[in-house]
């Protein structure tokens, strides 16, 4: 998948709060060119995206040519009545991720190559069955991760109004807001409600983090990556490399709490990892499949061990899905979120933009992962207290011997290190 000056490919199903920066992808509105789109214009522009690349050729059971019919059939004095109406007619489709946004909306889901945004830091969508409101999960080290928010945790309420029925736009639109200013969240977590006051930043998000640890399995790499930026791929890179570079013995990969990103980016990172085979199948409304396979320039065969759980979605569940399908990682934590969509985003002629659910993926054995989710191989769960001591409180424990999946995840590479019988120079 690439990214072209008409639309952005997601693996992501969600939206990052956030303000980011449009034209360093190459994505431009054409809003500003002389040509200025009528209402009625842009309601049949997304109508006609949709009718084309929309996943399901039955449009969810929608008769697609009688909703043209009647939205075109209304008369419109202005954008904003269009938008009402575009608002509707996607609503028909009962699919959460496919959206339309206006103009300031559409600046502020763009992907910015700087990594940096302004906002709370959390990837928000909703759940398809309850309609309610979710965390995917927070980034890390962003206002929101610092305050305590978890994955799964359900939004119920934004400044005292109620969620119900809100949809993301709506919901970015309450919940971002200049750096310095607060947003009050009311938060779902396990039966339990948990008020939250969130001073809103400007944040700066550099994707990987890496280290080398010395771990009763020898010398290991550490690698965290926390988002599928566009830069996250050139910064894996250089990890691996110099990680290589002072011969580790195996590498654990950690994918918790990585809400997705570019699906371009996953693909990107798998091939780092893989030598050959499939990495993910992307499946139209045709029942076509878009393969990307390994190209045979991995930048290490050594073992490796990723850990996951549930705020690891979309494009984790790409790269972690493909990692394990063909055998070349272990897969240590819990259950990941469960994403298999993937999205077009467009802008419109008048400067607004649409998102579009185009396919669903799966992983190269053939799984469809969504509302599942990737299971691992090693099950270690956490109680969510255990998970905010880990991740806010003892931040000093995390990926040591204190933090239970990683301590897993050396004692599987451990074995799978013996079991290749490496050198003991690679080991000390």
């Amino acid at each position: 998948m690439v990214i072209t000056k008409s639309r952005l490919v997601l693996g992501a199903t969600a939206v990052t709060l956030s303000t980011i920066a449009v034209t360093s992808l190459g994505i431009h509105s054409r809003g500003q060119a002389l040509f200025k789109a009528s209402p009625k214009e842009t309601v049949d522009e997304v109508w006609q995206i949709v009718n084309r690349q929309y996943v399901d050729g039955t449009f969810n059971q929608v008769d697609w040519q009688a909703v043209r019919k009647e939205y075109l059939n209304k008369s419109y004095s202005s954008q904003q009545e269009a938008y009402k109406s575009i608002r509707e007619m996607l609503k028909k489709l009962d699919d959460p991720y496919t959206r339309f946004m206006d103009p300031e909306e559409f600046k502020n889901m763009q992907v910015d190559t700087s990594g940096e945004l302004t906002g709370i830091g959390i990837t928000i969508s909703q759940d398809e069955k309850t309609k309610q409101l979710v965390v995917i999960a927070p980034i890390e080290d962003t206002p929101a991760f610092k305050a305590g928010i978890l994955a799964k945790d359900e939004i119920t309420q934004i400044n005292g109004k109620s969620t119900k029925g809100m949809d993301t736009n709506q919901a970015v639109s309450l919940i971002r807001g200049e750096a310095g200013t607060t947003v009050n969240l009311t938060i779902q977590r396990s039966g339990q409600t948990k008020q939250f006051q969130i001073k809103r930043a400007r944040i700066e998000i550099h994707p990987v983090k890496y280290s080398q640890k010395q771990t009763p399995a020898g010398k290991l790499g550490y690698i965290r990556l926390n988002q599928f930026s566009a830069n996250a791929g050139k910064e894996m890179q250089n990890a691996i490399k110099d990680l290589e570079s002072k011969k580790v013995a195996g590498y654990i990969l950690d994918l918790r709490g990585n809400p997705g990103g570019l699906l371009f980016s996953s693909v990107e990172i798998a091939r780092m990892w893989l030598n050959s085979g499939t990495i993910v199948s992307t499946i139209d409304r045709q029942g076509e499949q878009e393969k990307e396979v390994a190209n045979g320039r991995a930048l290490t065969t050594k073992p490796l061990v990723v850990l996951v759980d549930k705020g690891s979605a979309s494009a984790s569940e790409i790269l972690s899905g493909a990692l394990q399908d063909n055998k070349r990682a272990t897969l240590v934590g819990t259950q990941t979120f469960g994403k298999g969509l993937v999205q077009s985003v467009r802008p419109l002629d008048d400067g607004s933009g649409l998102a579009v659910t185009i396919a669903k993926y799966h992983t190269p054995s053939g799984k469809d992962i969504n509302k599942h989710g990737v299971d691992p191989d090693v099950k270690v769960d956490l109680t969510d207290a255990q998970r905010q001591d880990l991740w806010l409180r003892e931040r000093d424990k995390l990926a040591t011997l204190a933090d239970p999946q990683f301590a897993k995840a050396v004692e599987v590479i451990g074995k799978q290190i013996a079991a290749r019988g490496l050198t003991s120079a690679e080991k000390n």
